[in-house]
């Protein structure tokens, strides 16, 4: 018969790279681990780990426990997240994913005072340059996401308006000269950040009279960082386009400028989604509201820009 801490326990070292790693993981001894690992053997009738090469390889029958274990220890966790909700407490897993930069700024520190207010939460916050990238697996509860969405089929929360800015260091634009349209940009250089699902080098415009203009543009610098970009950028390296919040403290110290105000660039506000399998829970309720407050007002709005 299978205990809760079996599962556990296999849980583990099917994660690990090796038994030793596994031991480590558990903060036990290698042969502790060995004996353990013999013993549910033995009780199942069947082995678990191929032994035959130095690292962990899991058998057939390991790799059918290992993924039945996964599943059910996560019915267990949502089951007793559920139970503790029916007694008015907030607890379980809070599993996130966020934009690198954003993440780091504004979830996170939301993150740890659900947790200080709620022990019983656990955290979990993976940091990412495309999140919705992730949409479709389900390893999430709340993906907070920078921009428009593709697929709108899940539940989603509006969090804050952010603009796009096209934007460049006073150092460059005085060696350059300022473009005033769309068109005077390929004059220029413009650095990109690379993006597995978006066509980063077509930049869009809306005048504030109608107009709308398509370019082209050849990038003369790139990166996969956010951040980056922005250090080359402040560095007098381009004109670059990054989000309202990441510029915002940049331009108000005089760091970066913003350029060609009358033609805008497409809103990237800043939105939630709850994931397929997470449900309208407390906890989760809870956090949103608790990152929605934490940008209202809008942060990156302080000066009345």
């Amino acid at each position: 018969m299978l205990t809760s801490q079996d599962l556990e326990f296999f849980a583990v070292v099917a994660a690990a790279p090796s038994l030793a790693g596994a031991a480590r993981a558990l903060d036990v001894t290698p042969p502790a681990v060995t004996q353990r690992l013999k013993s549910l053997e033995q009780r199942l009738g069947v082995r678990l780990i191929d032994r035959s090469s130095r690292r962990l390889h899991l058998t057939p029958e390991g790799t059918a426990l290992a993924a039945r274990s996964a599943a059910i220890l996560e019915e267990m966790k949502v089951l007793a997240a559920s139970l503790a909700a029916r007694r008015g407490e907030i607890a379980g897993p809070l599993r996130v994913v966020a934009p690198l930069g954003f993440g780091r700024a504004h979830v996170a520190p939301v993150m740890a005072r659900m947790r200080q207010d709620h022990p019983a939460v656990e955290l979990d916050l993976i940091l990412s340059e495309d999140p919705a990238g992730r949409i479709r697996s389900d390893g999430w509860d709340v993906l907070v996401q920078v921009g428009p969405l593709a697929d709108s089929a899940l539940a989603l929360r509006h969090l804050a308006p952010n603009r796009r800015i096209l934007c460049a260091a006073p150092s460059y634009l005085a060696a350059r000269g300022i473009p005033r349209s769309p068109g005077e940009l390929d004059r220029h250089a413009c650095g990109v950040i690379r993006e597995d699902r978006a066509d980063v080098t077509l930049w869009g415009f809306t005048h504030l009279g109608g107009e709308t203009v398509t370019i082209r543009m050849r990038p003369d610098f790139a990166s996969n960082d956010g951040e980056v970009i922005k250090t080359w950028a402040v560095a007098g390296l381009g004109i670059v386009q990054r989000s309202e919040w990441d510029v915002a403290d940049d331009i108000s110290a005089g760091r970066l400028v913003e350029i060609m105000p009358d033609w805008r660039l497409p809103d990237a506000d800043v939105v939630a989604l709850l994931g397929p399998r997470a449900g309208r829970t407390a906890r989760l309720e809870r956090f949103v509201d608790m990152l929605h407050r934490s940008l209202t007002p809008v942060p990156w709005r302080r000066n009345g820009r």
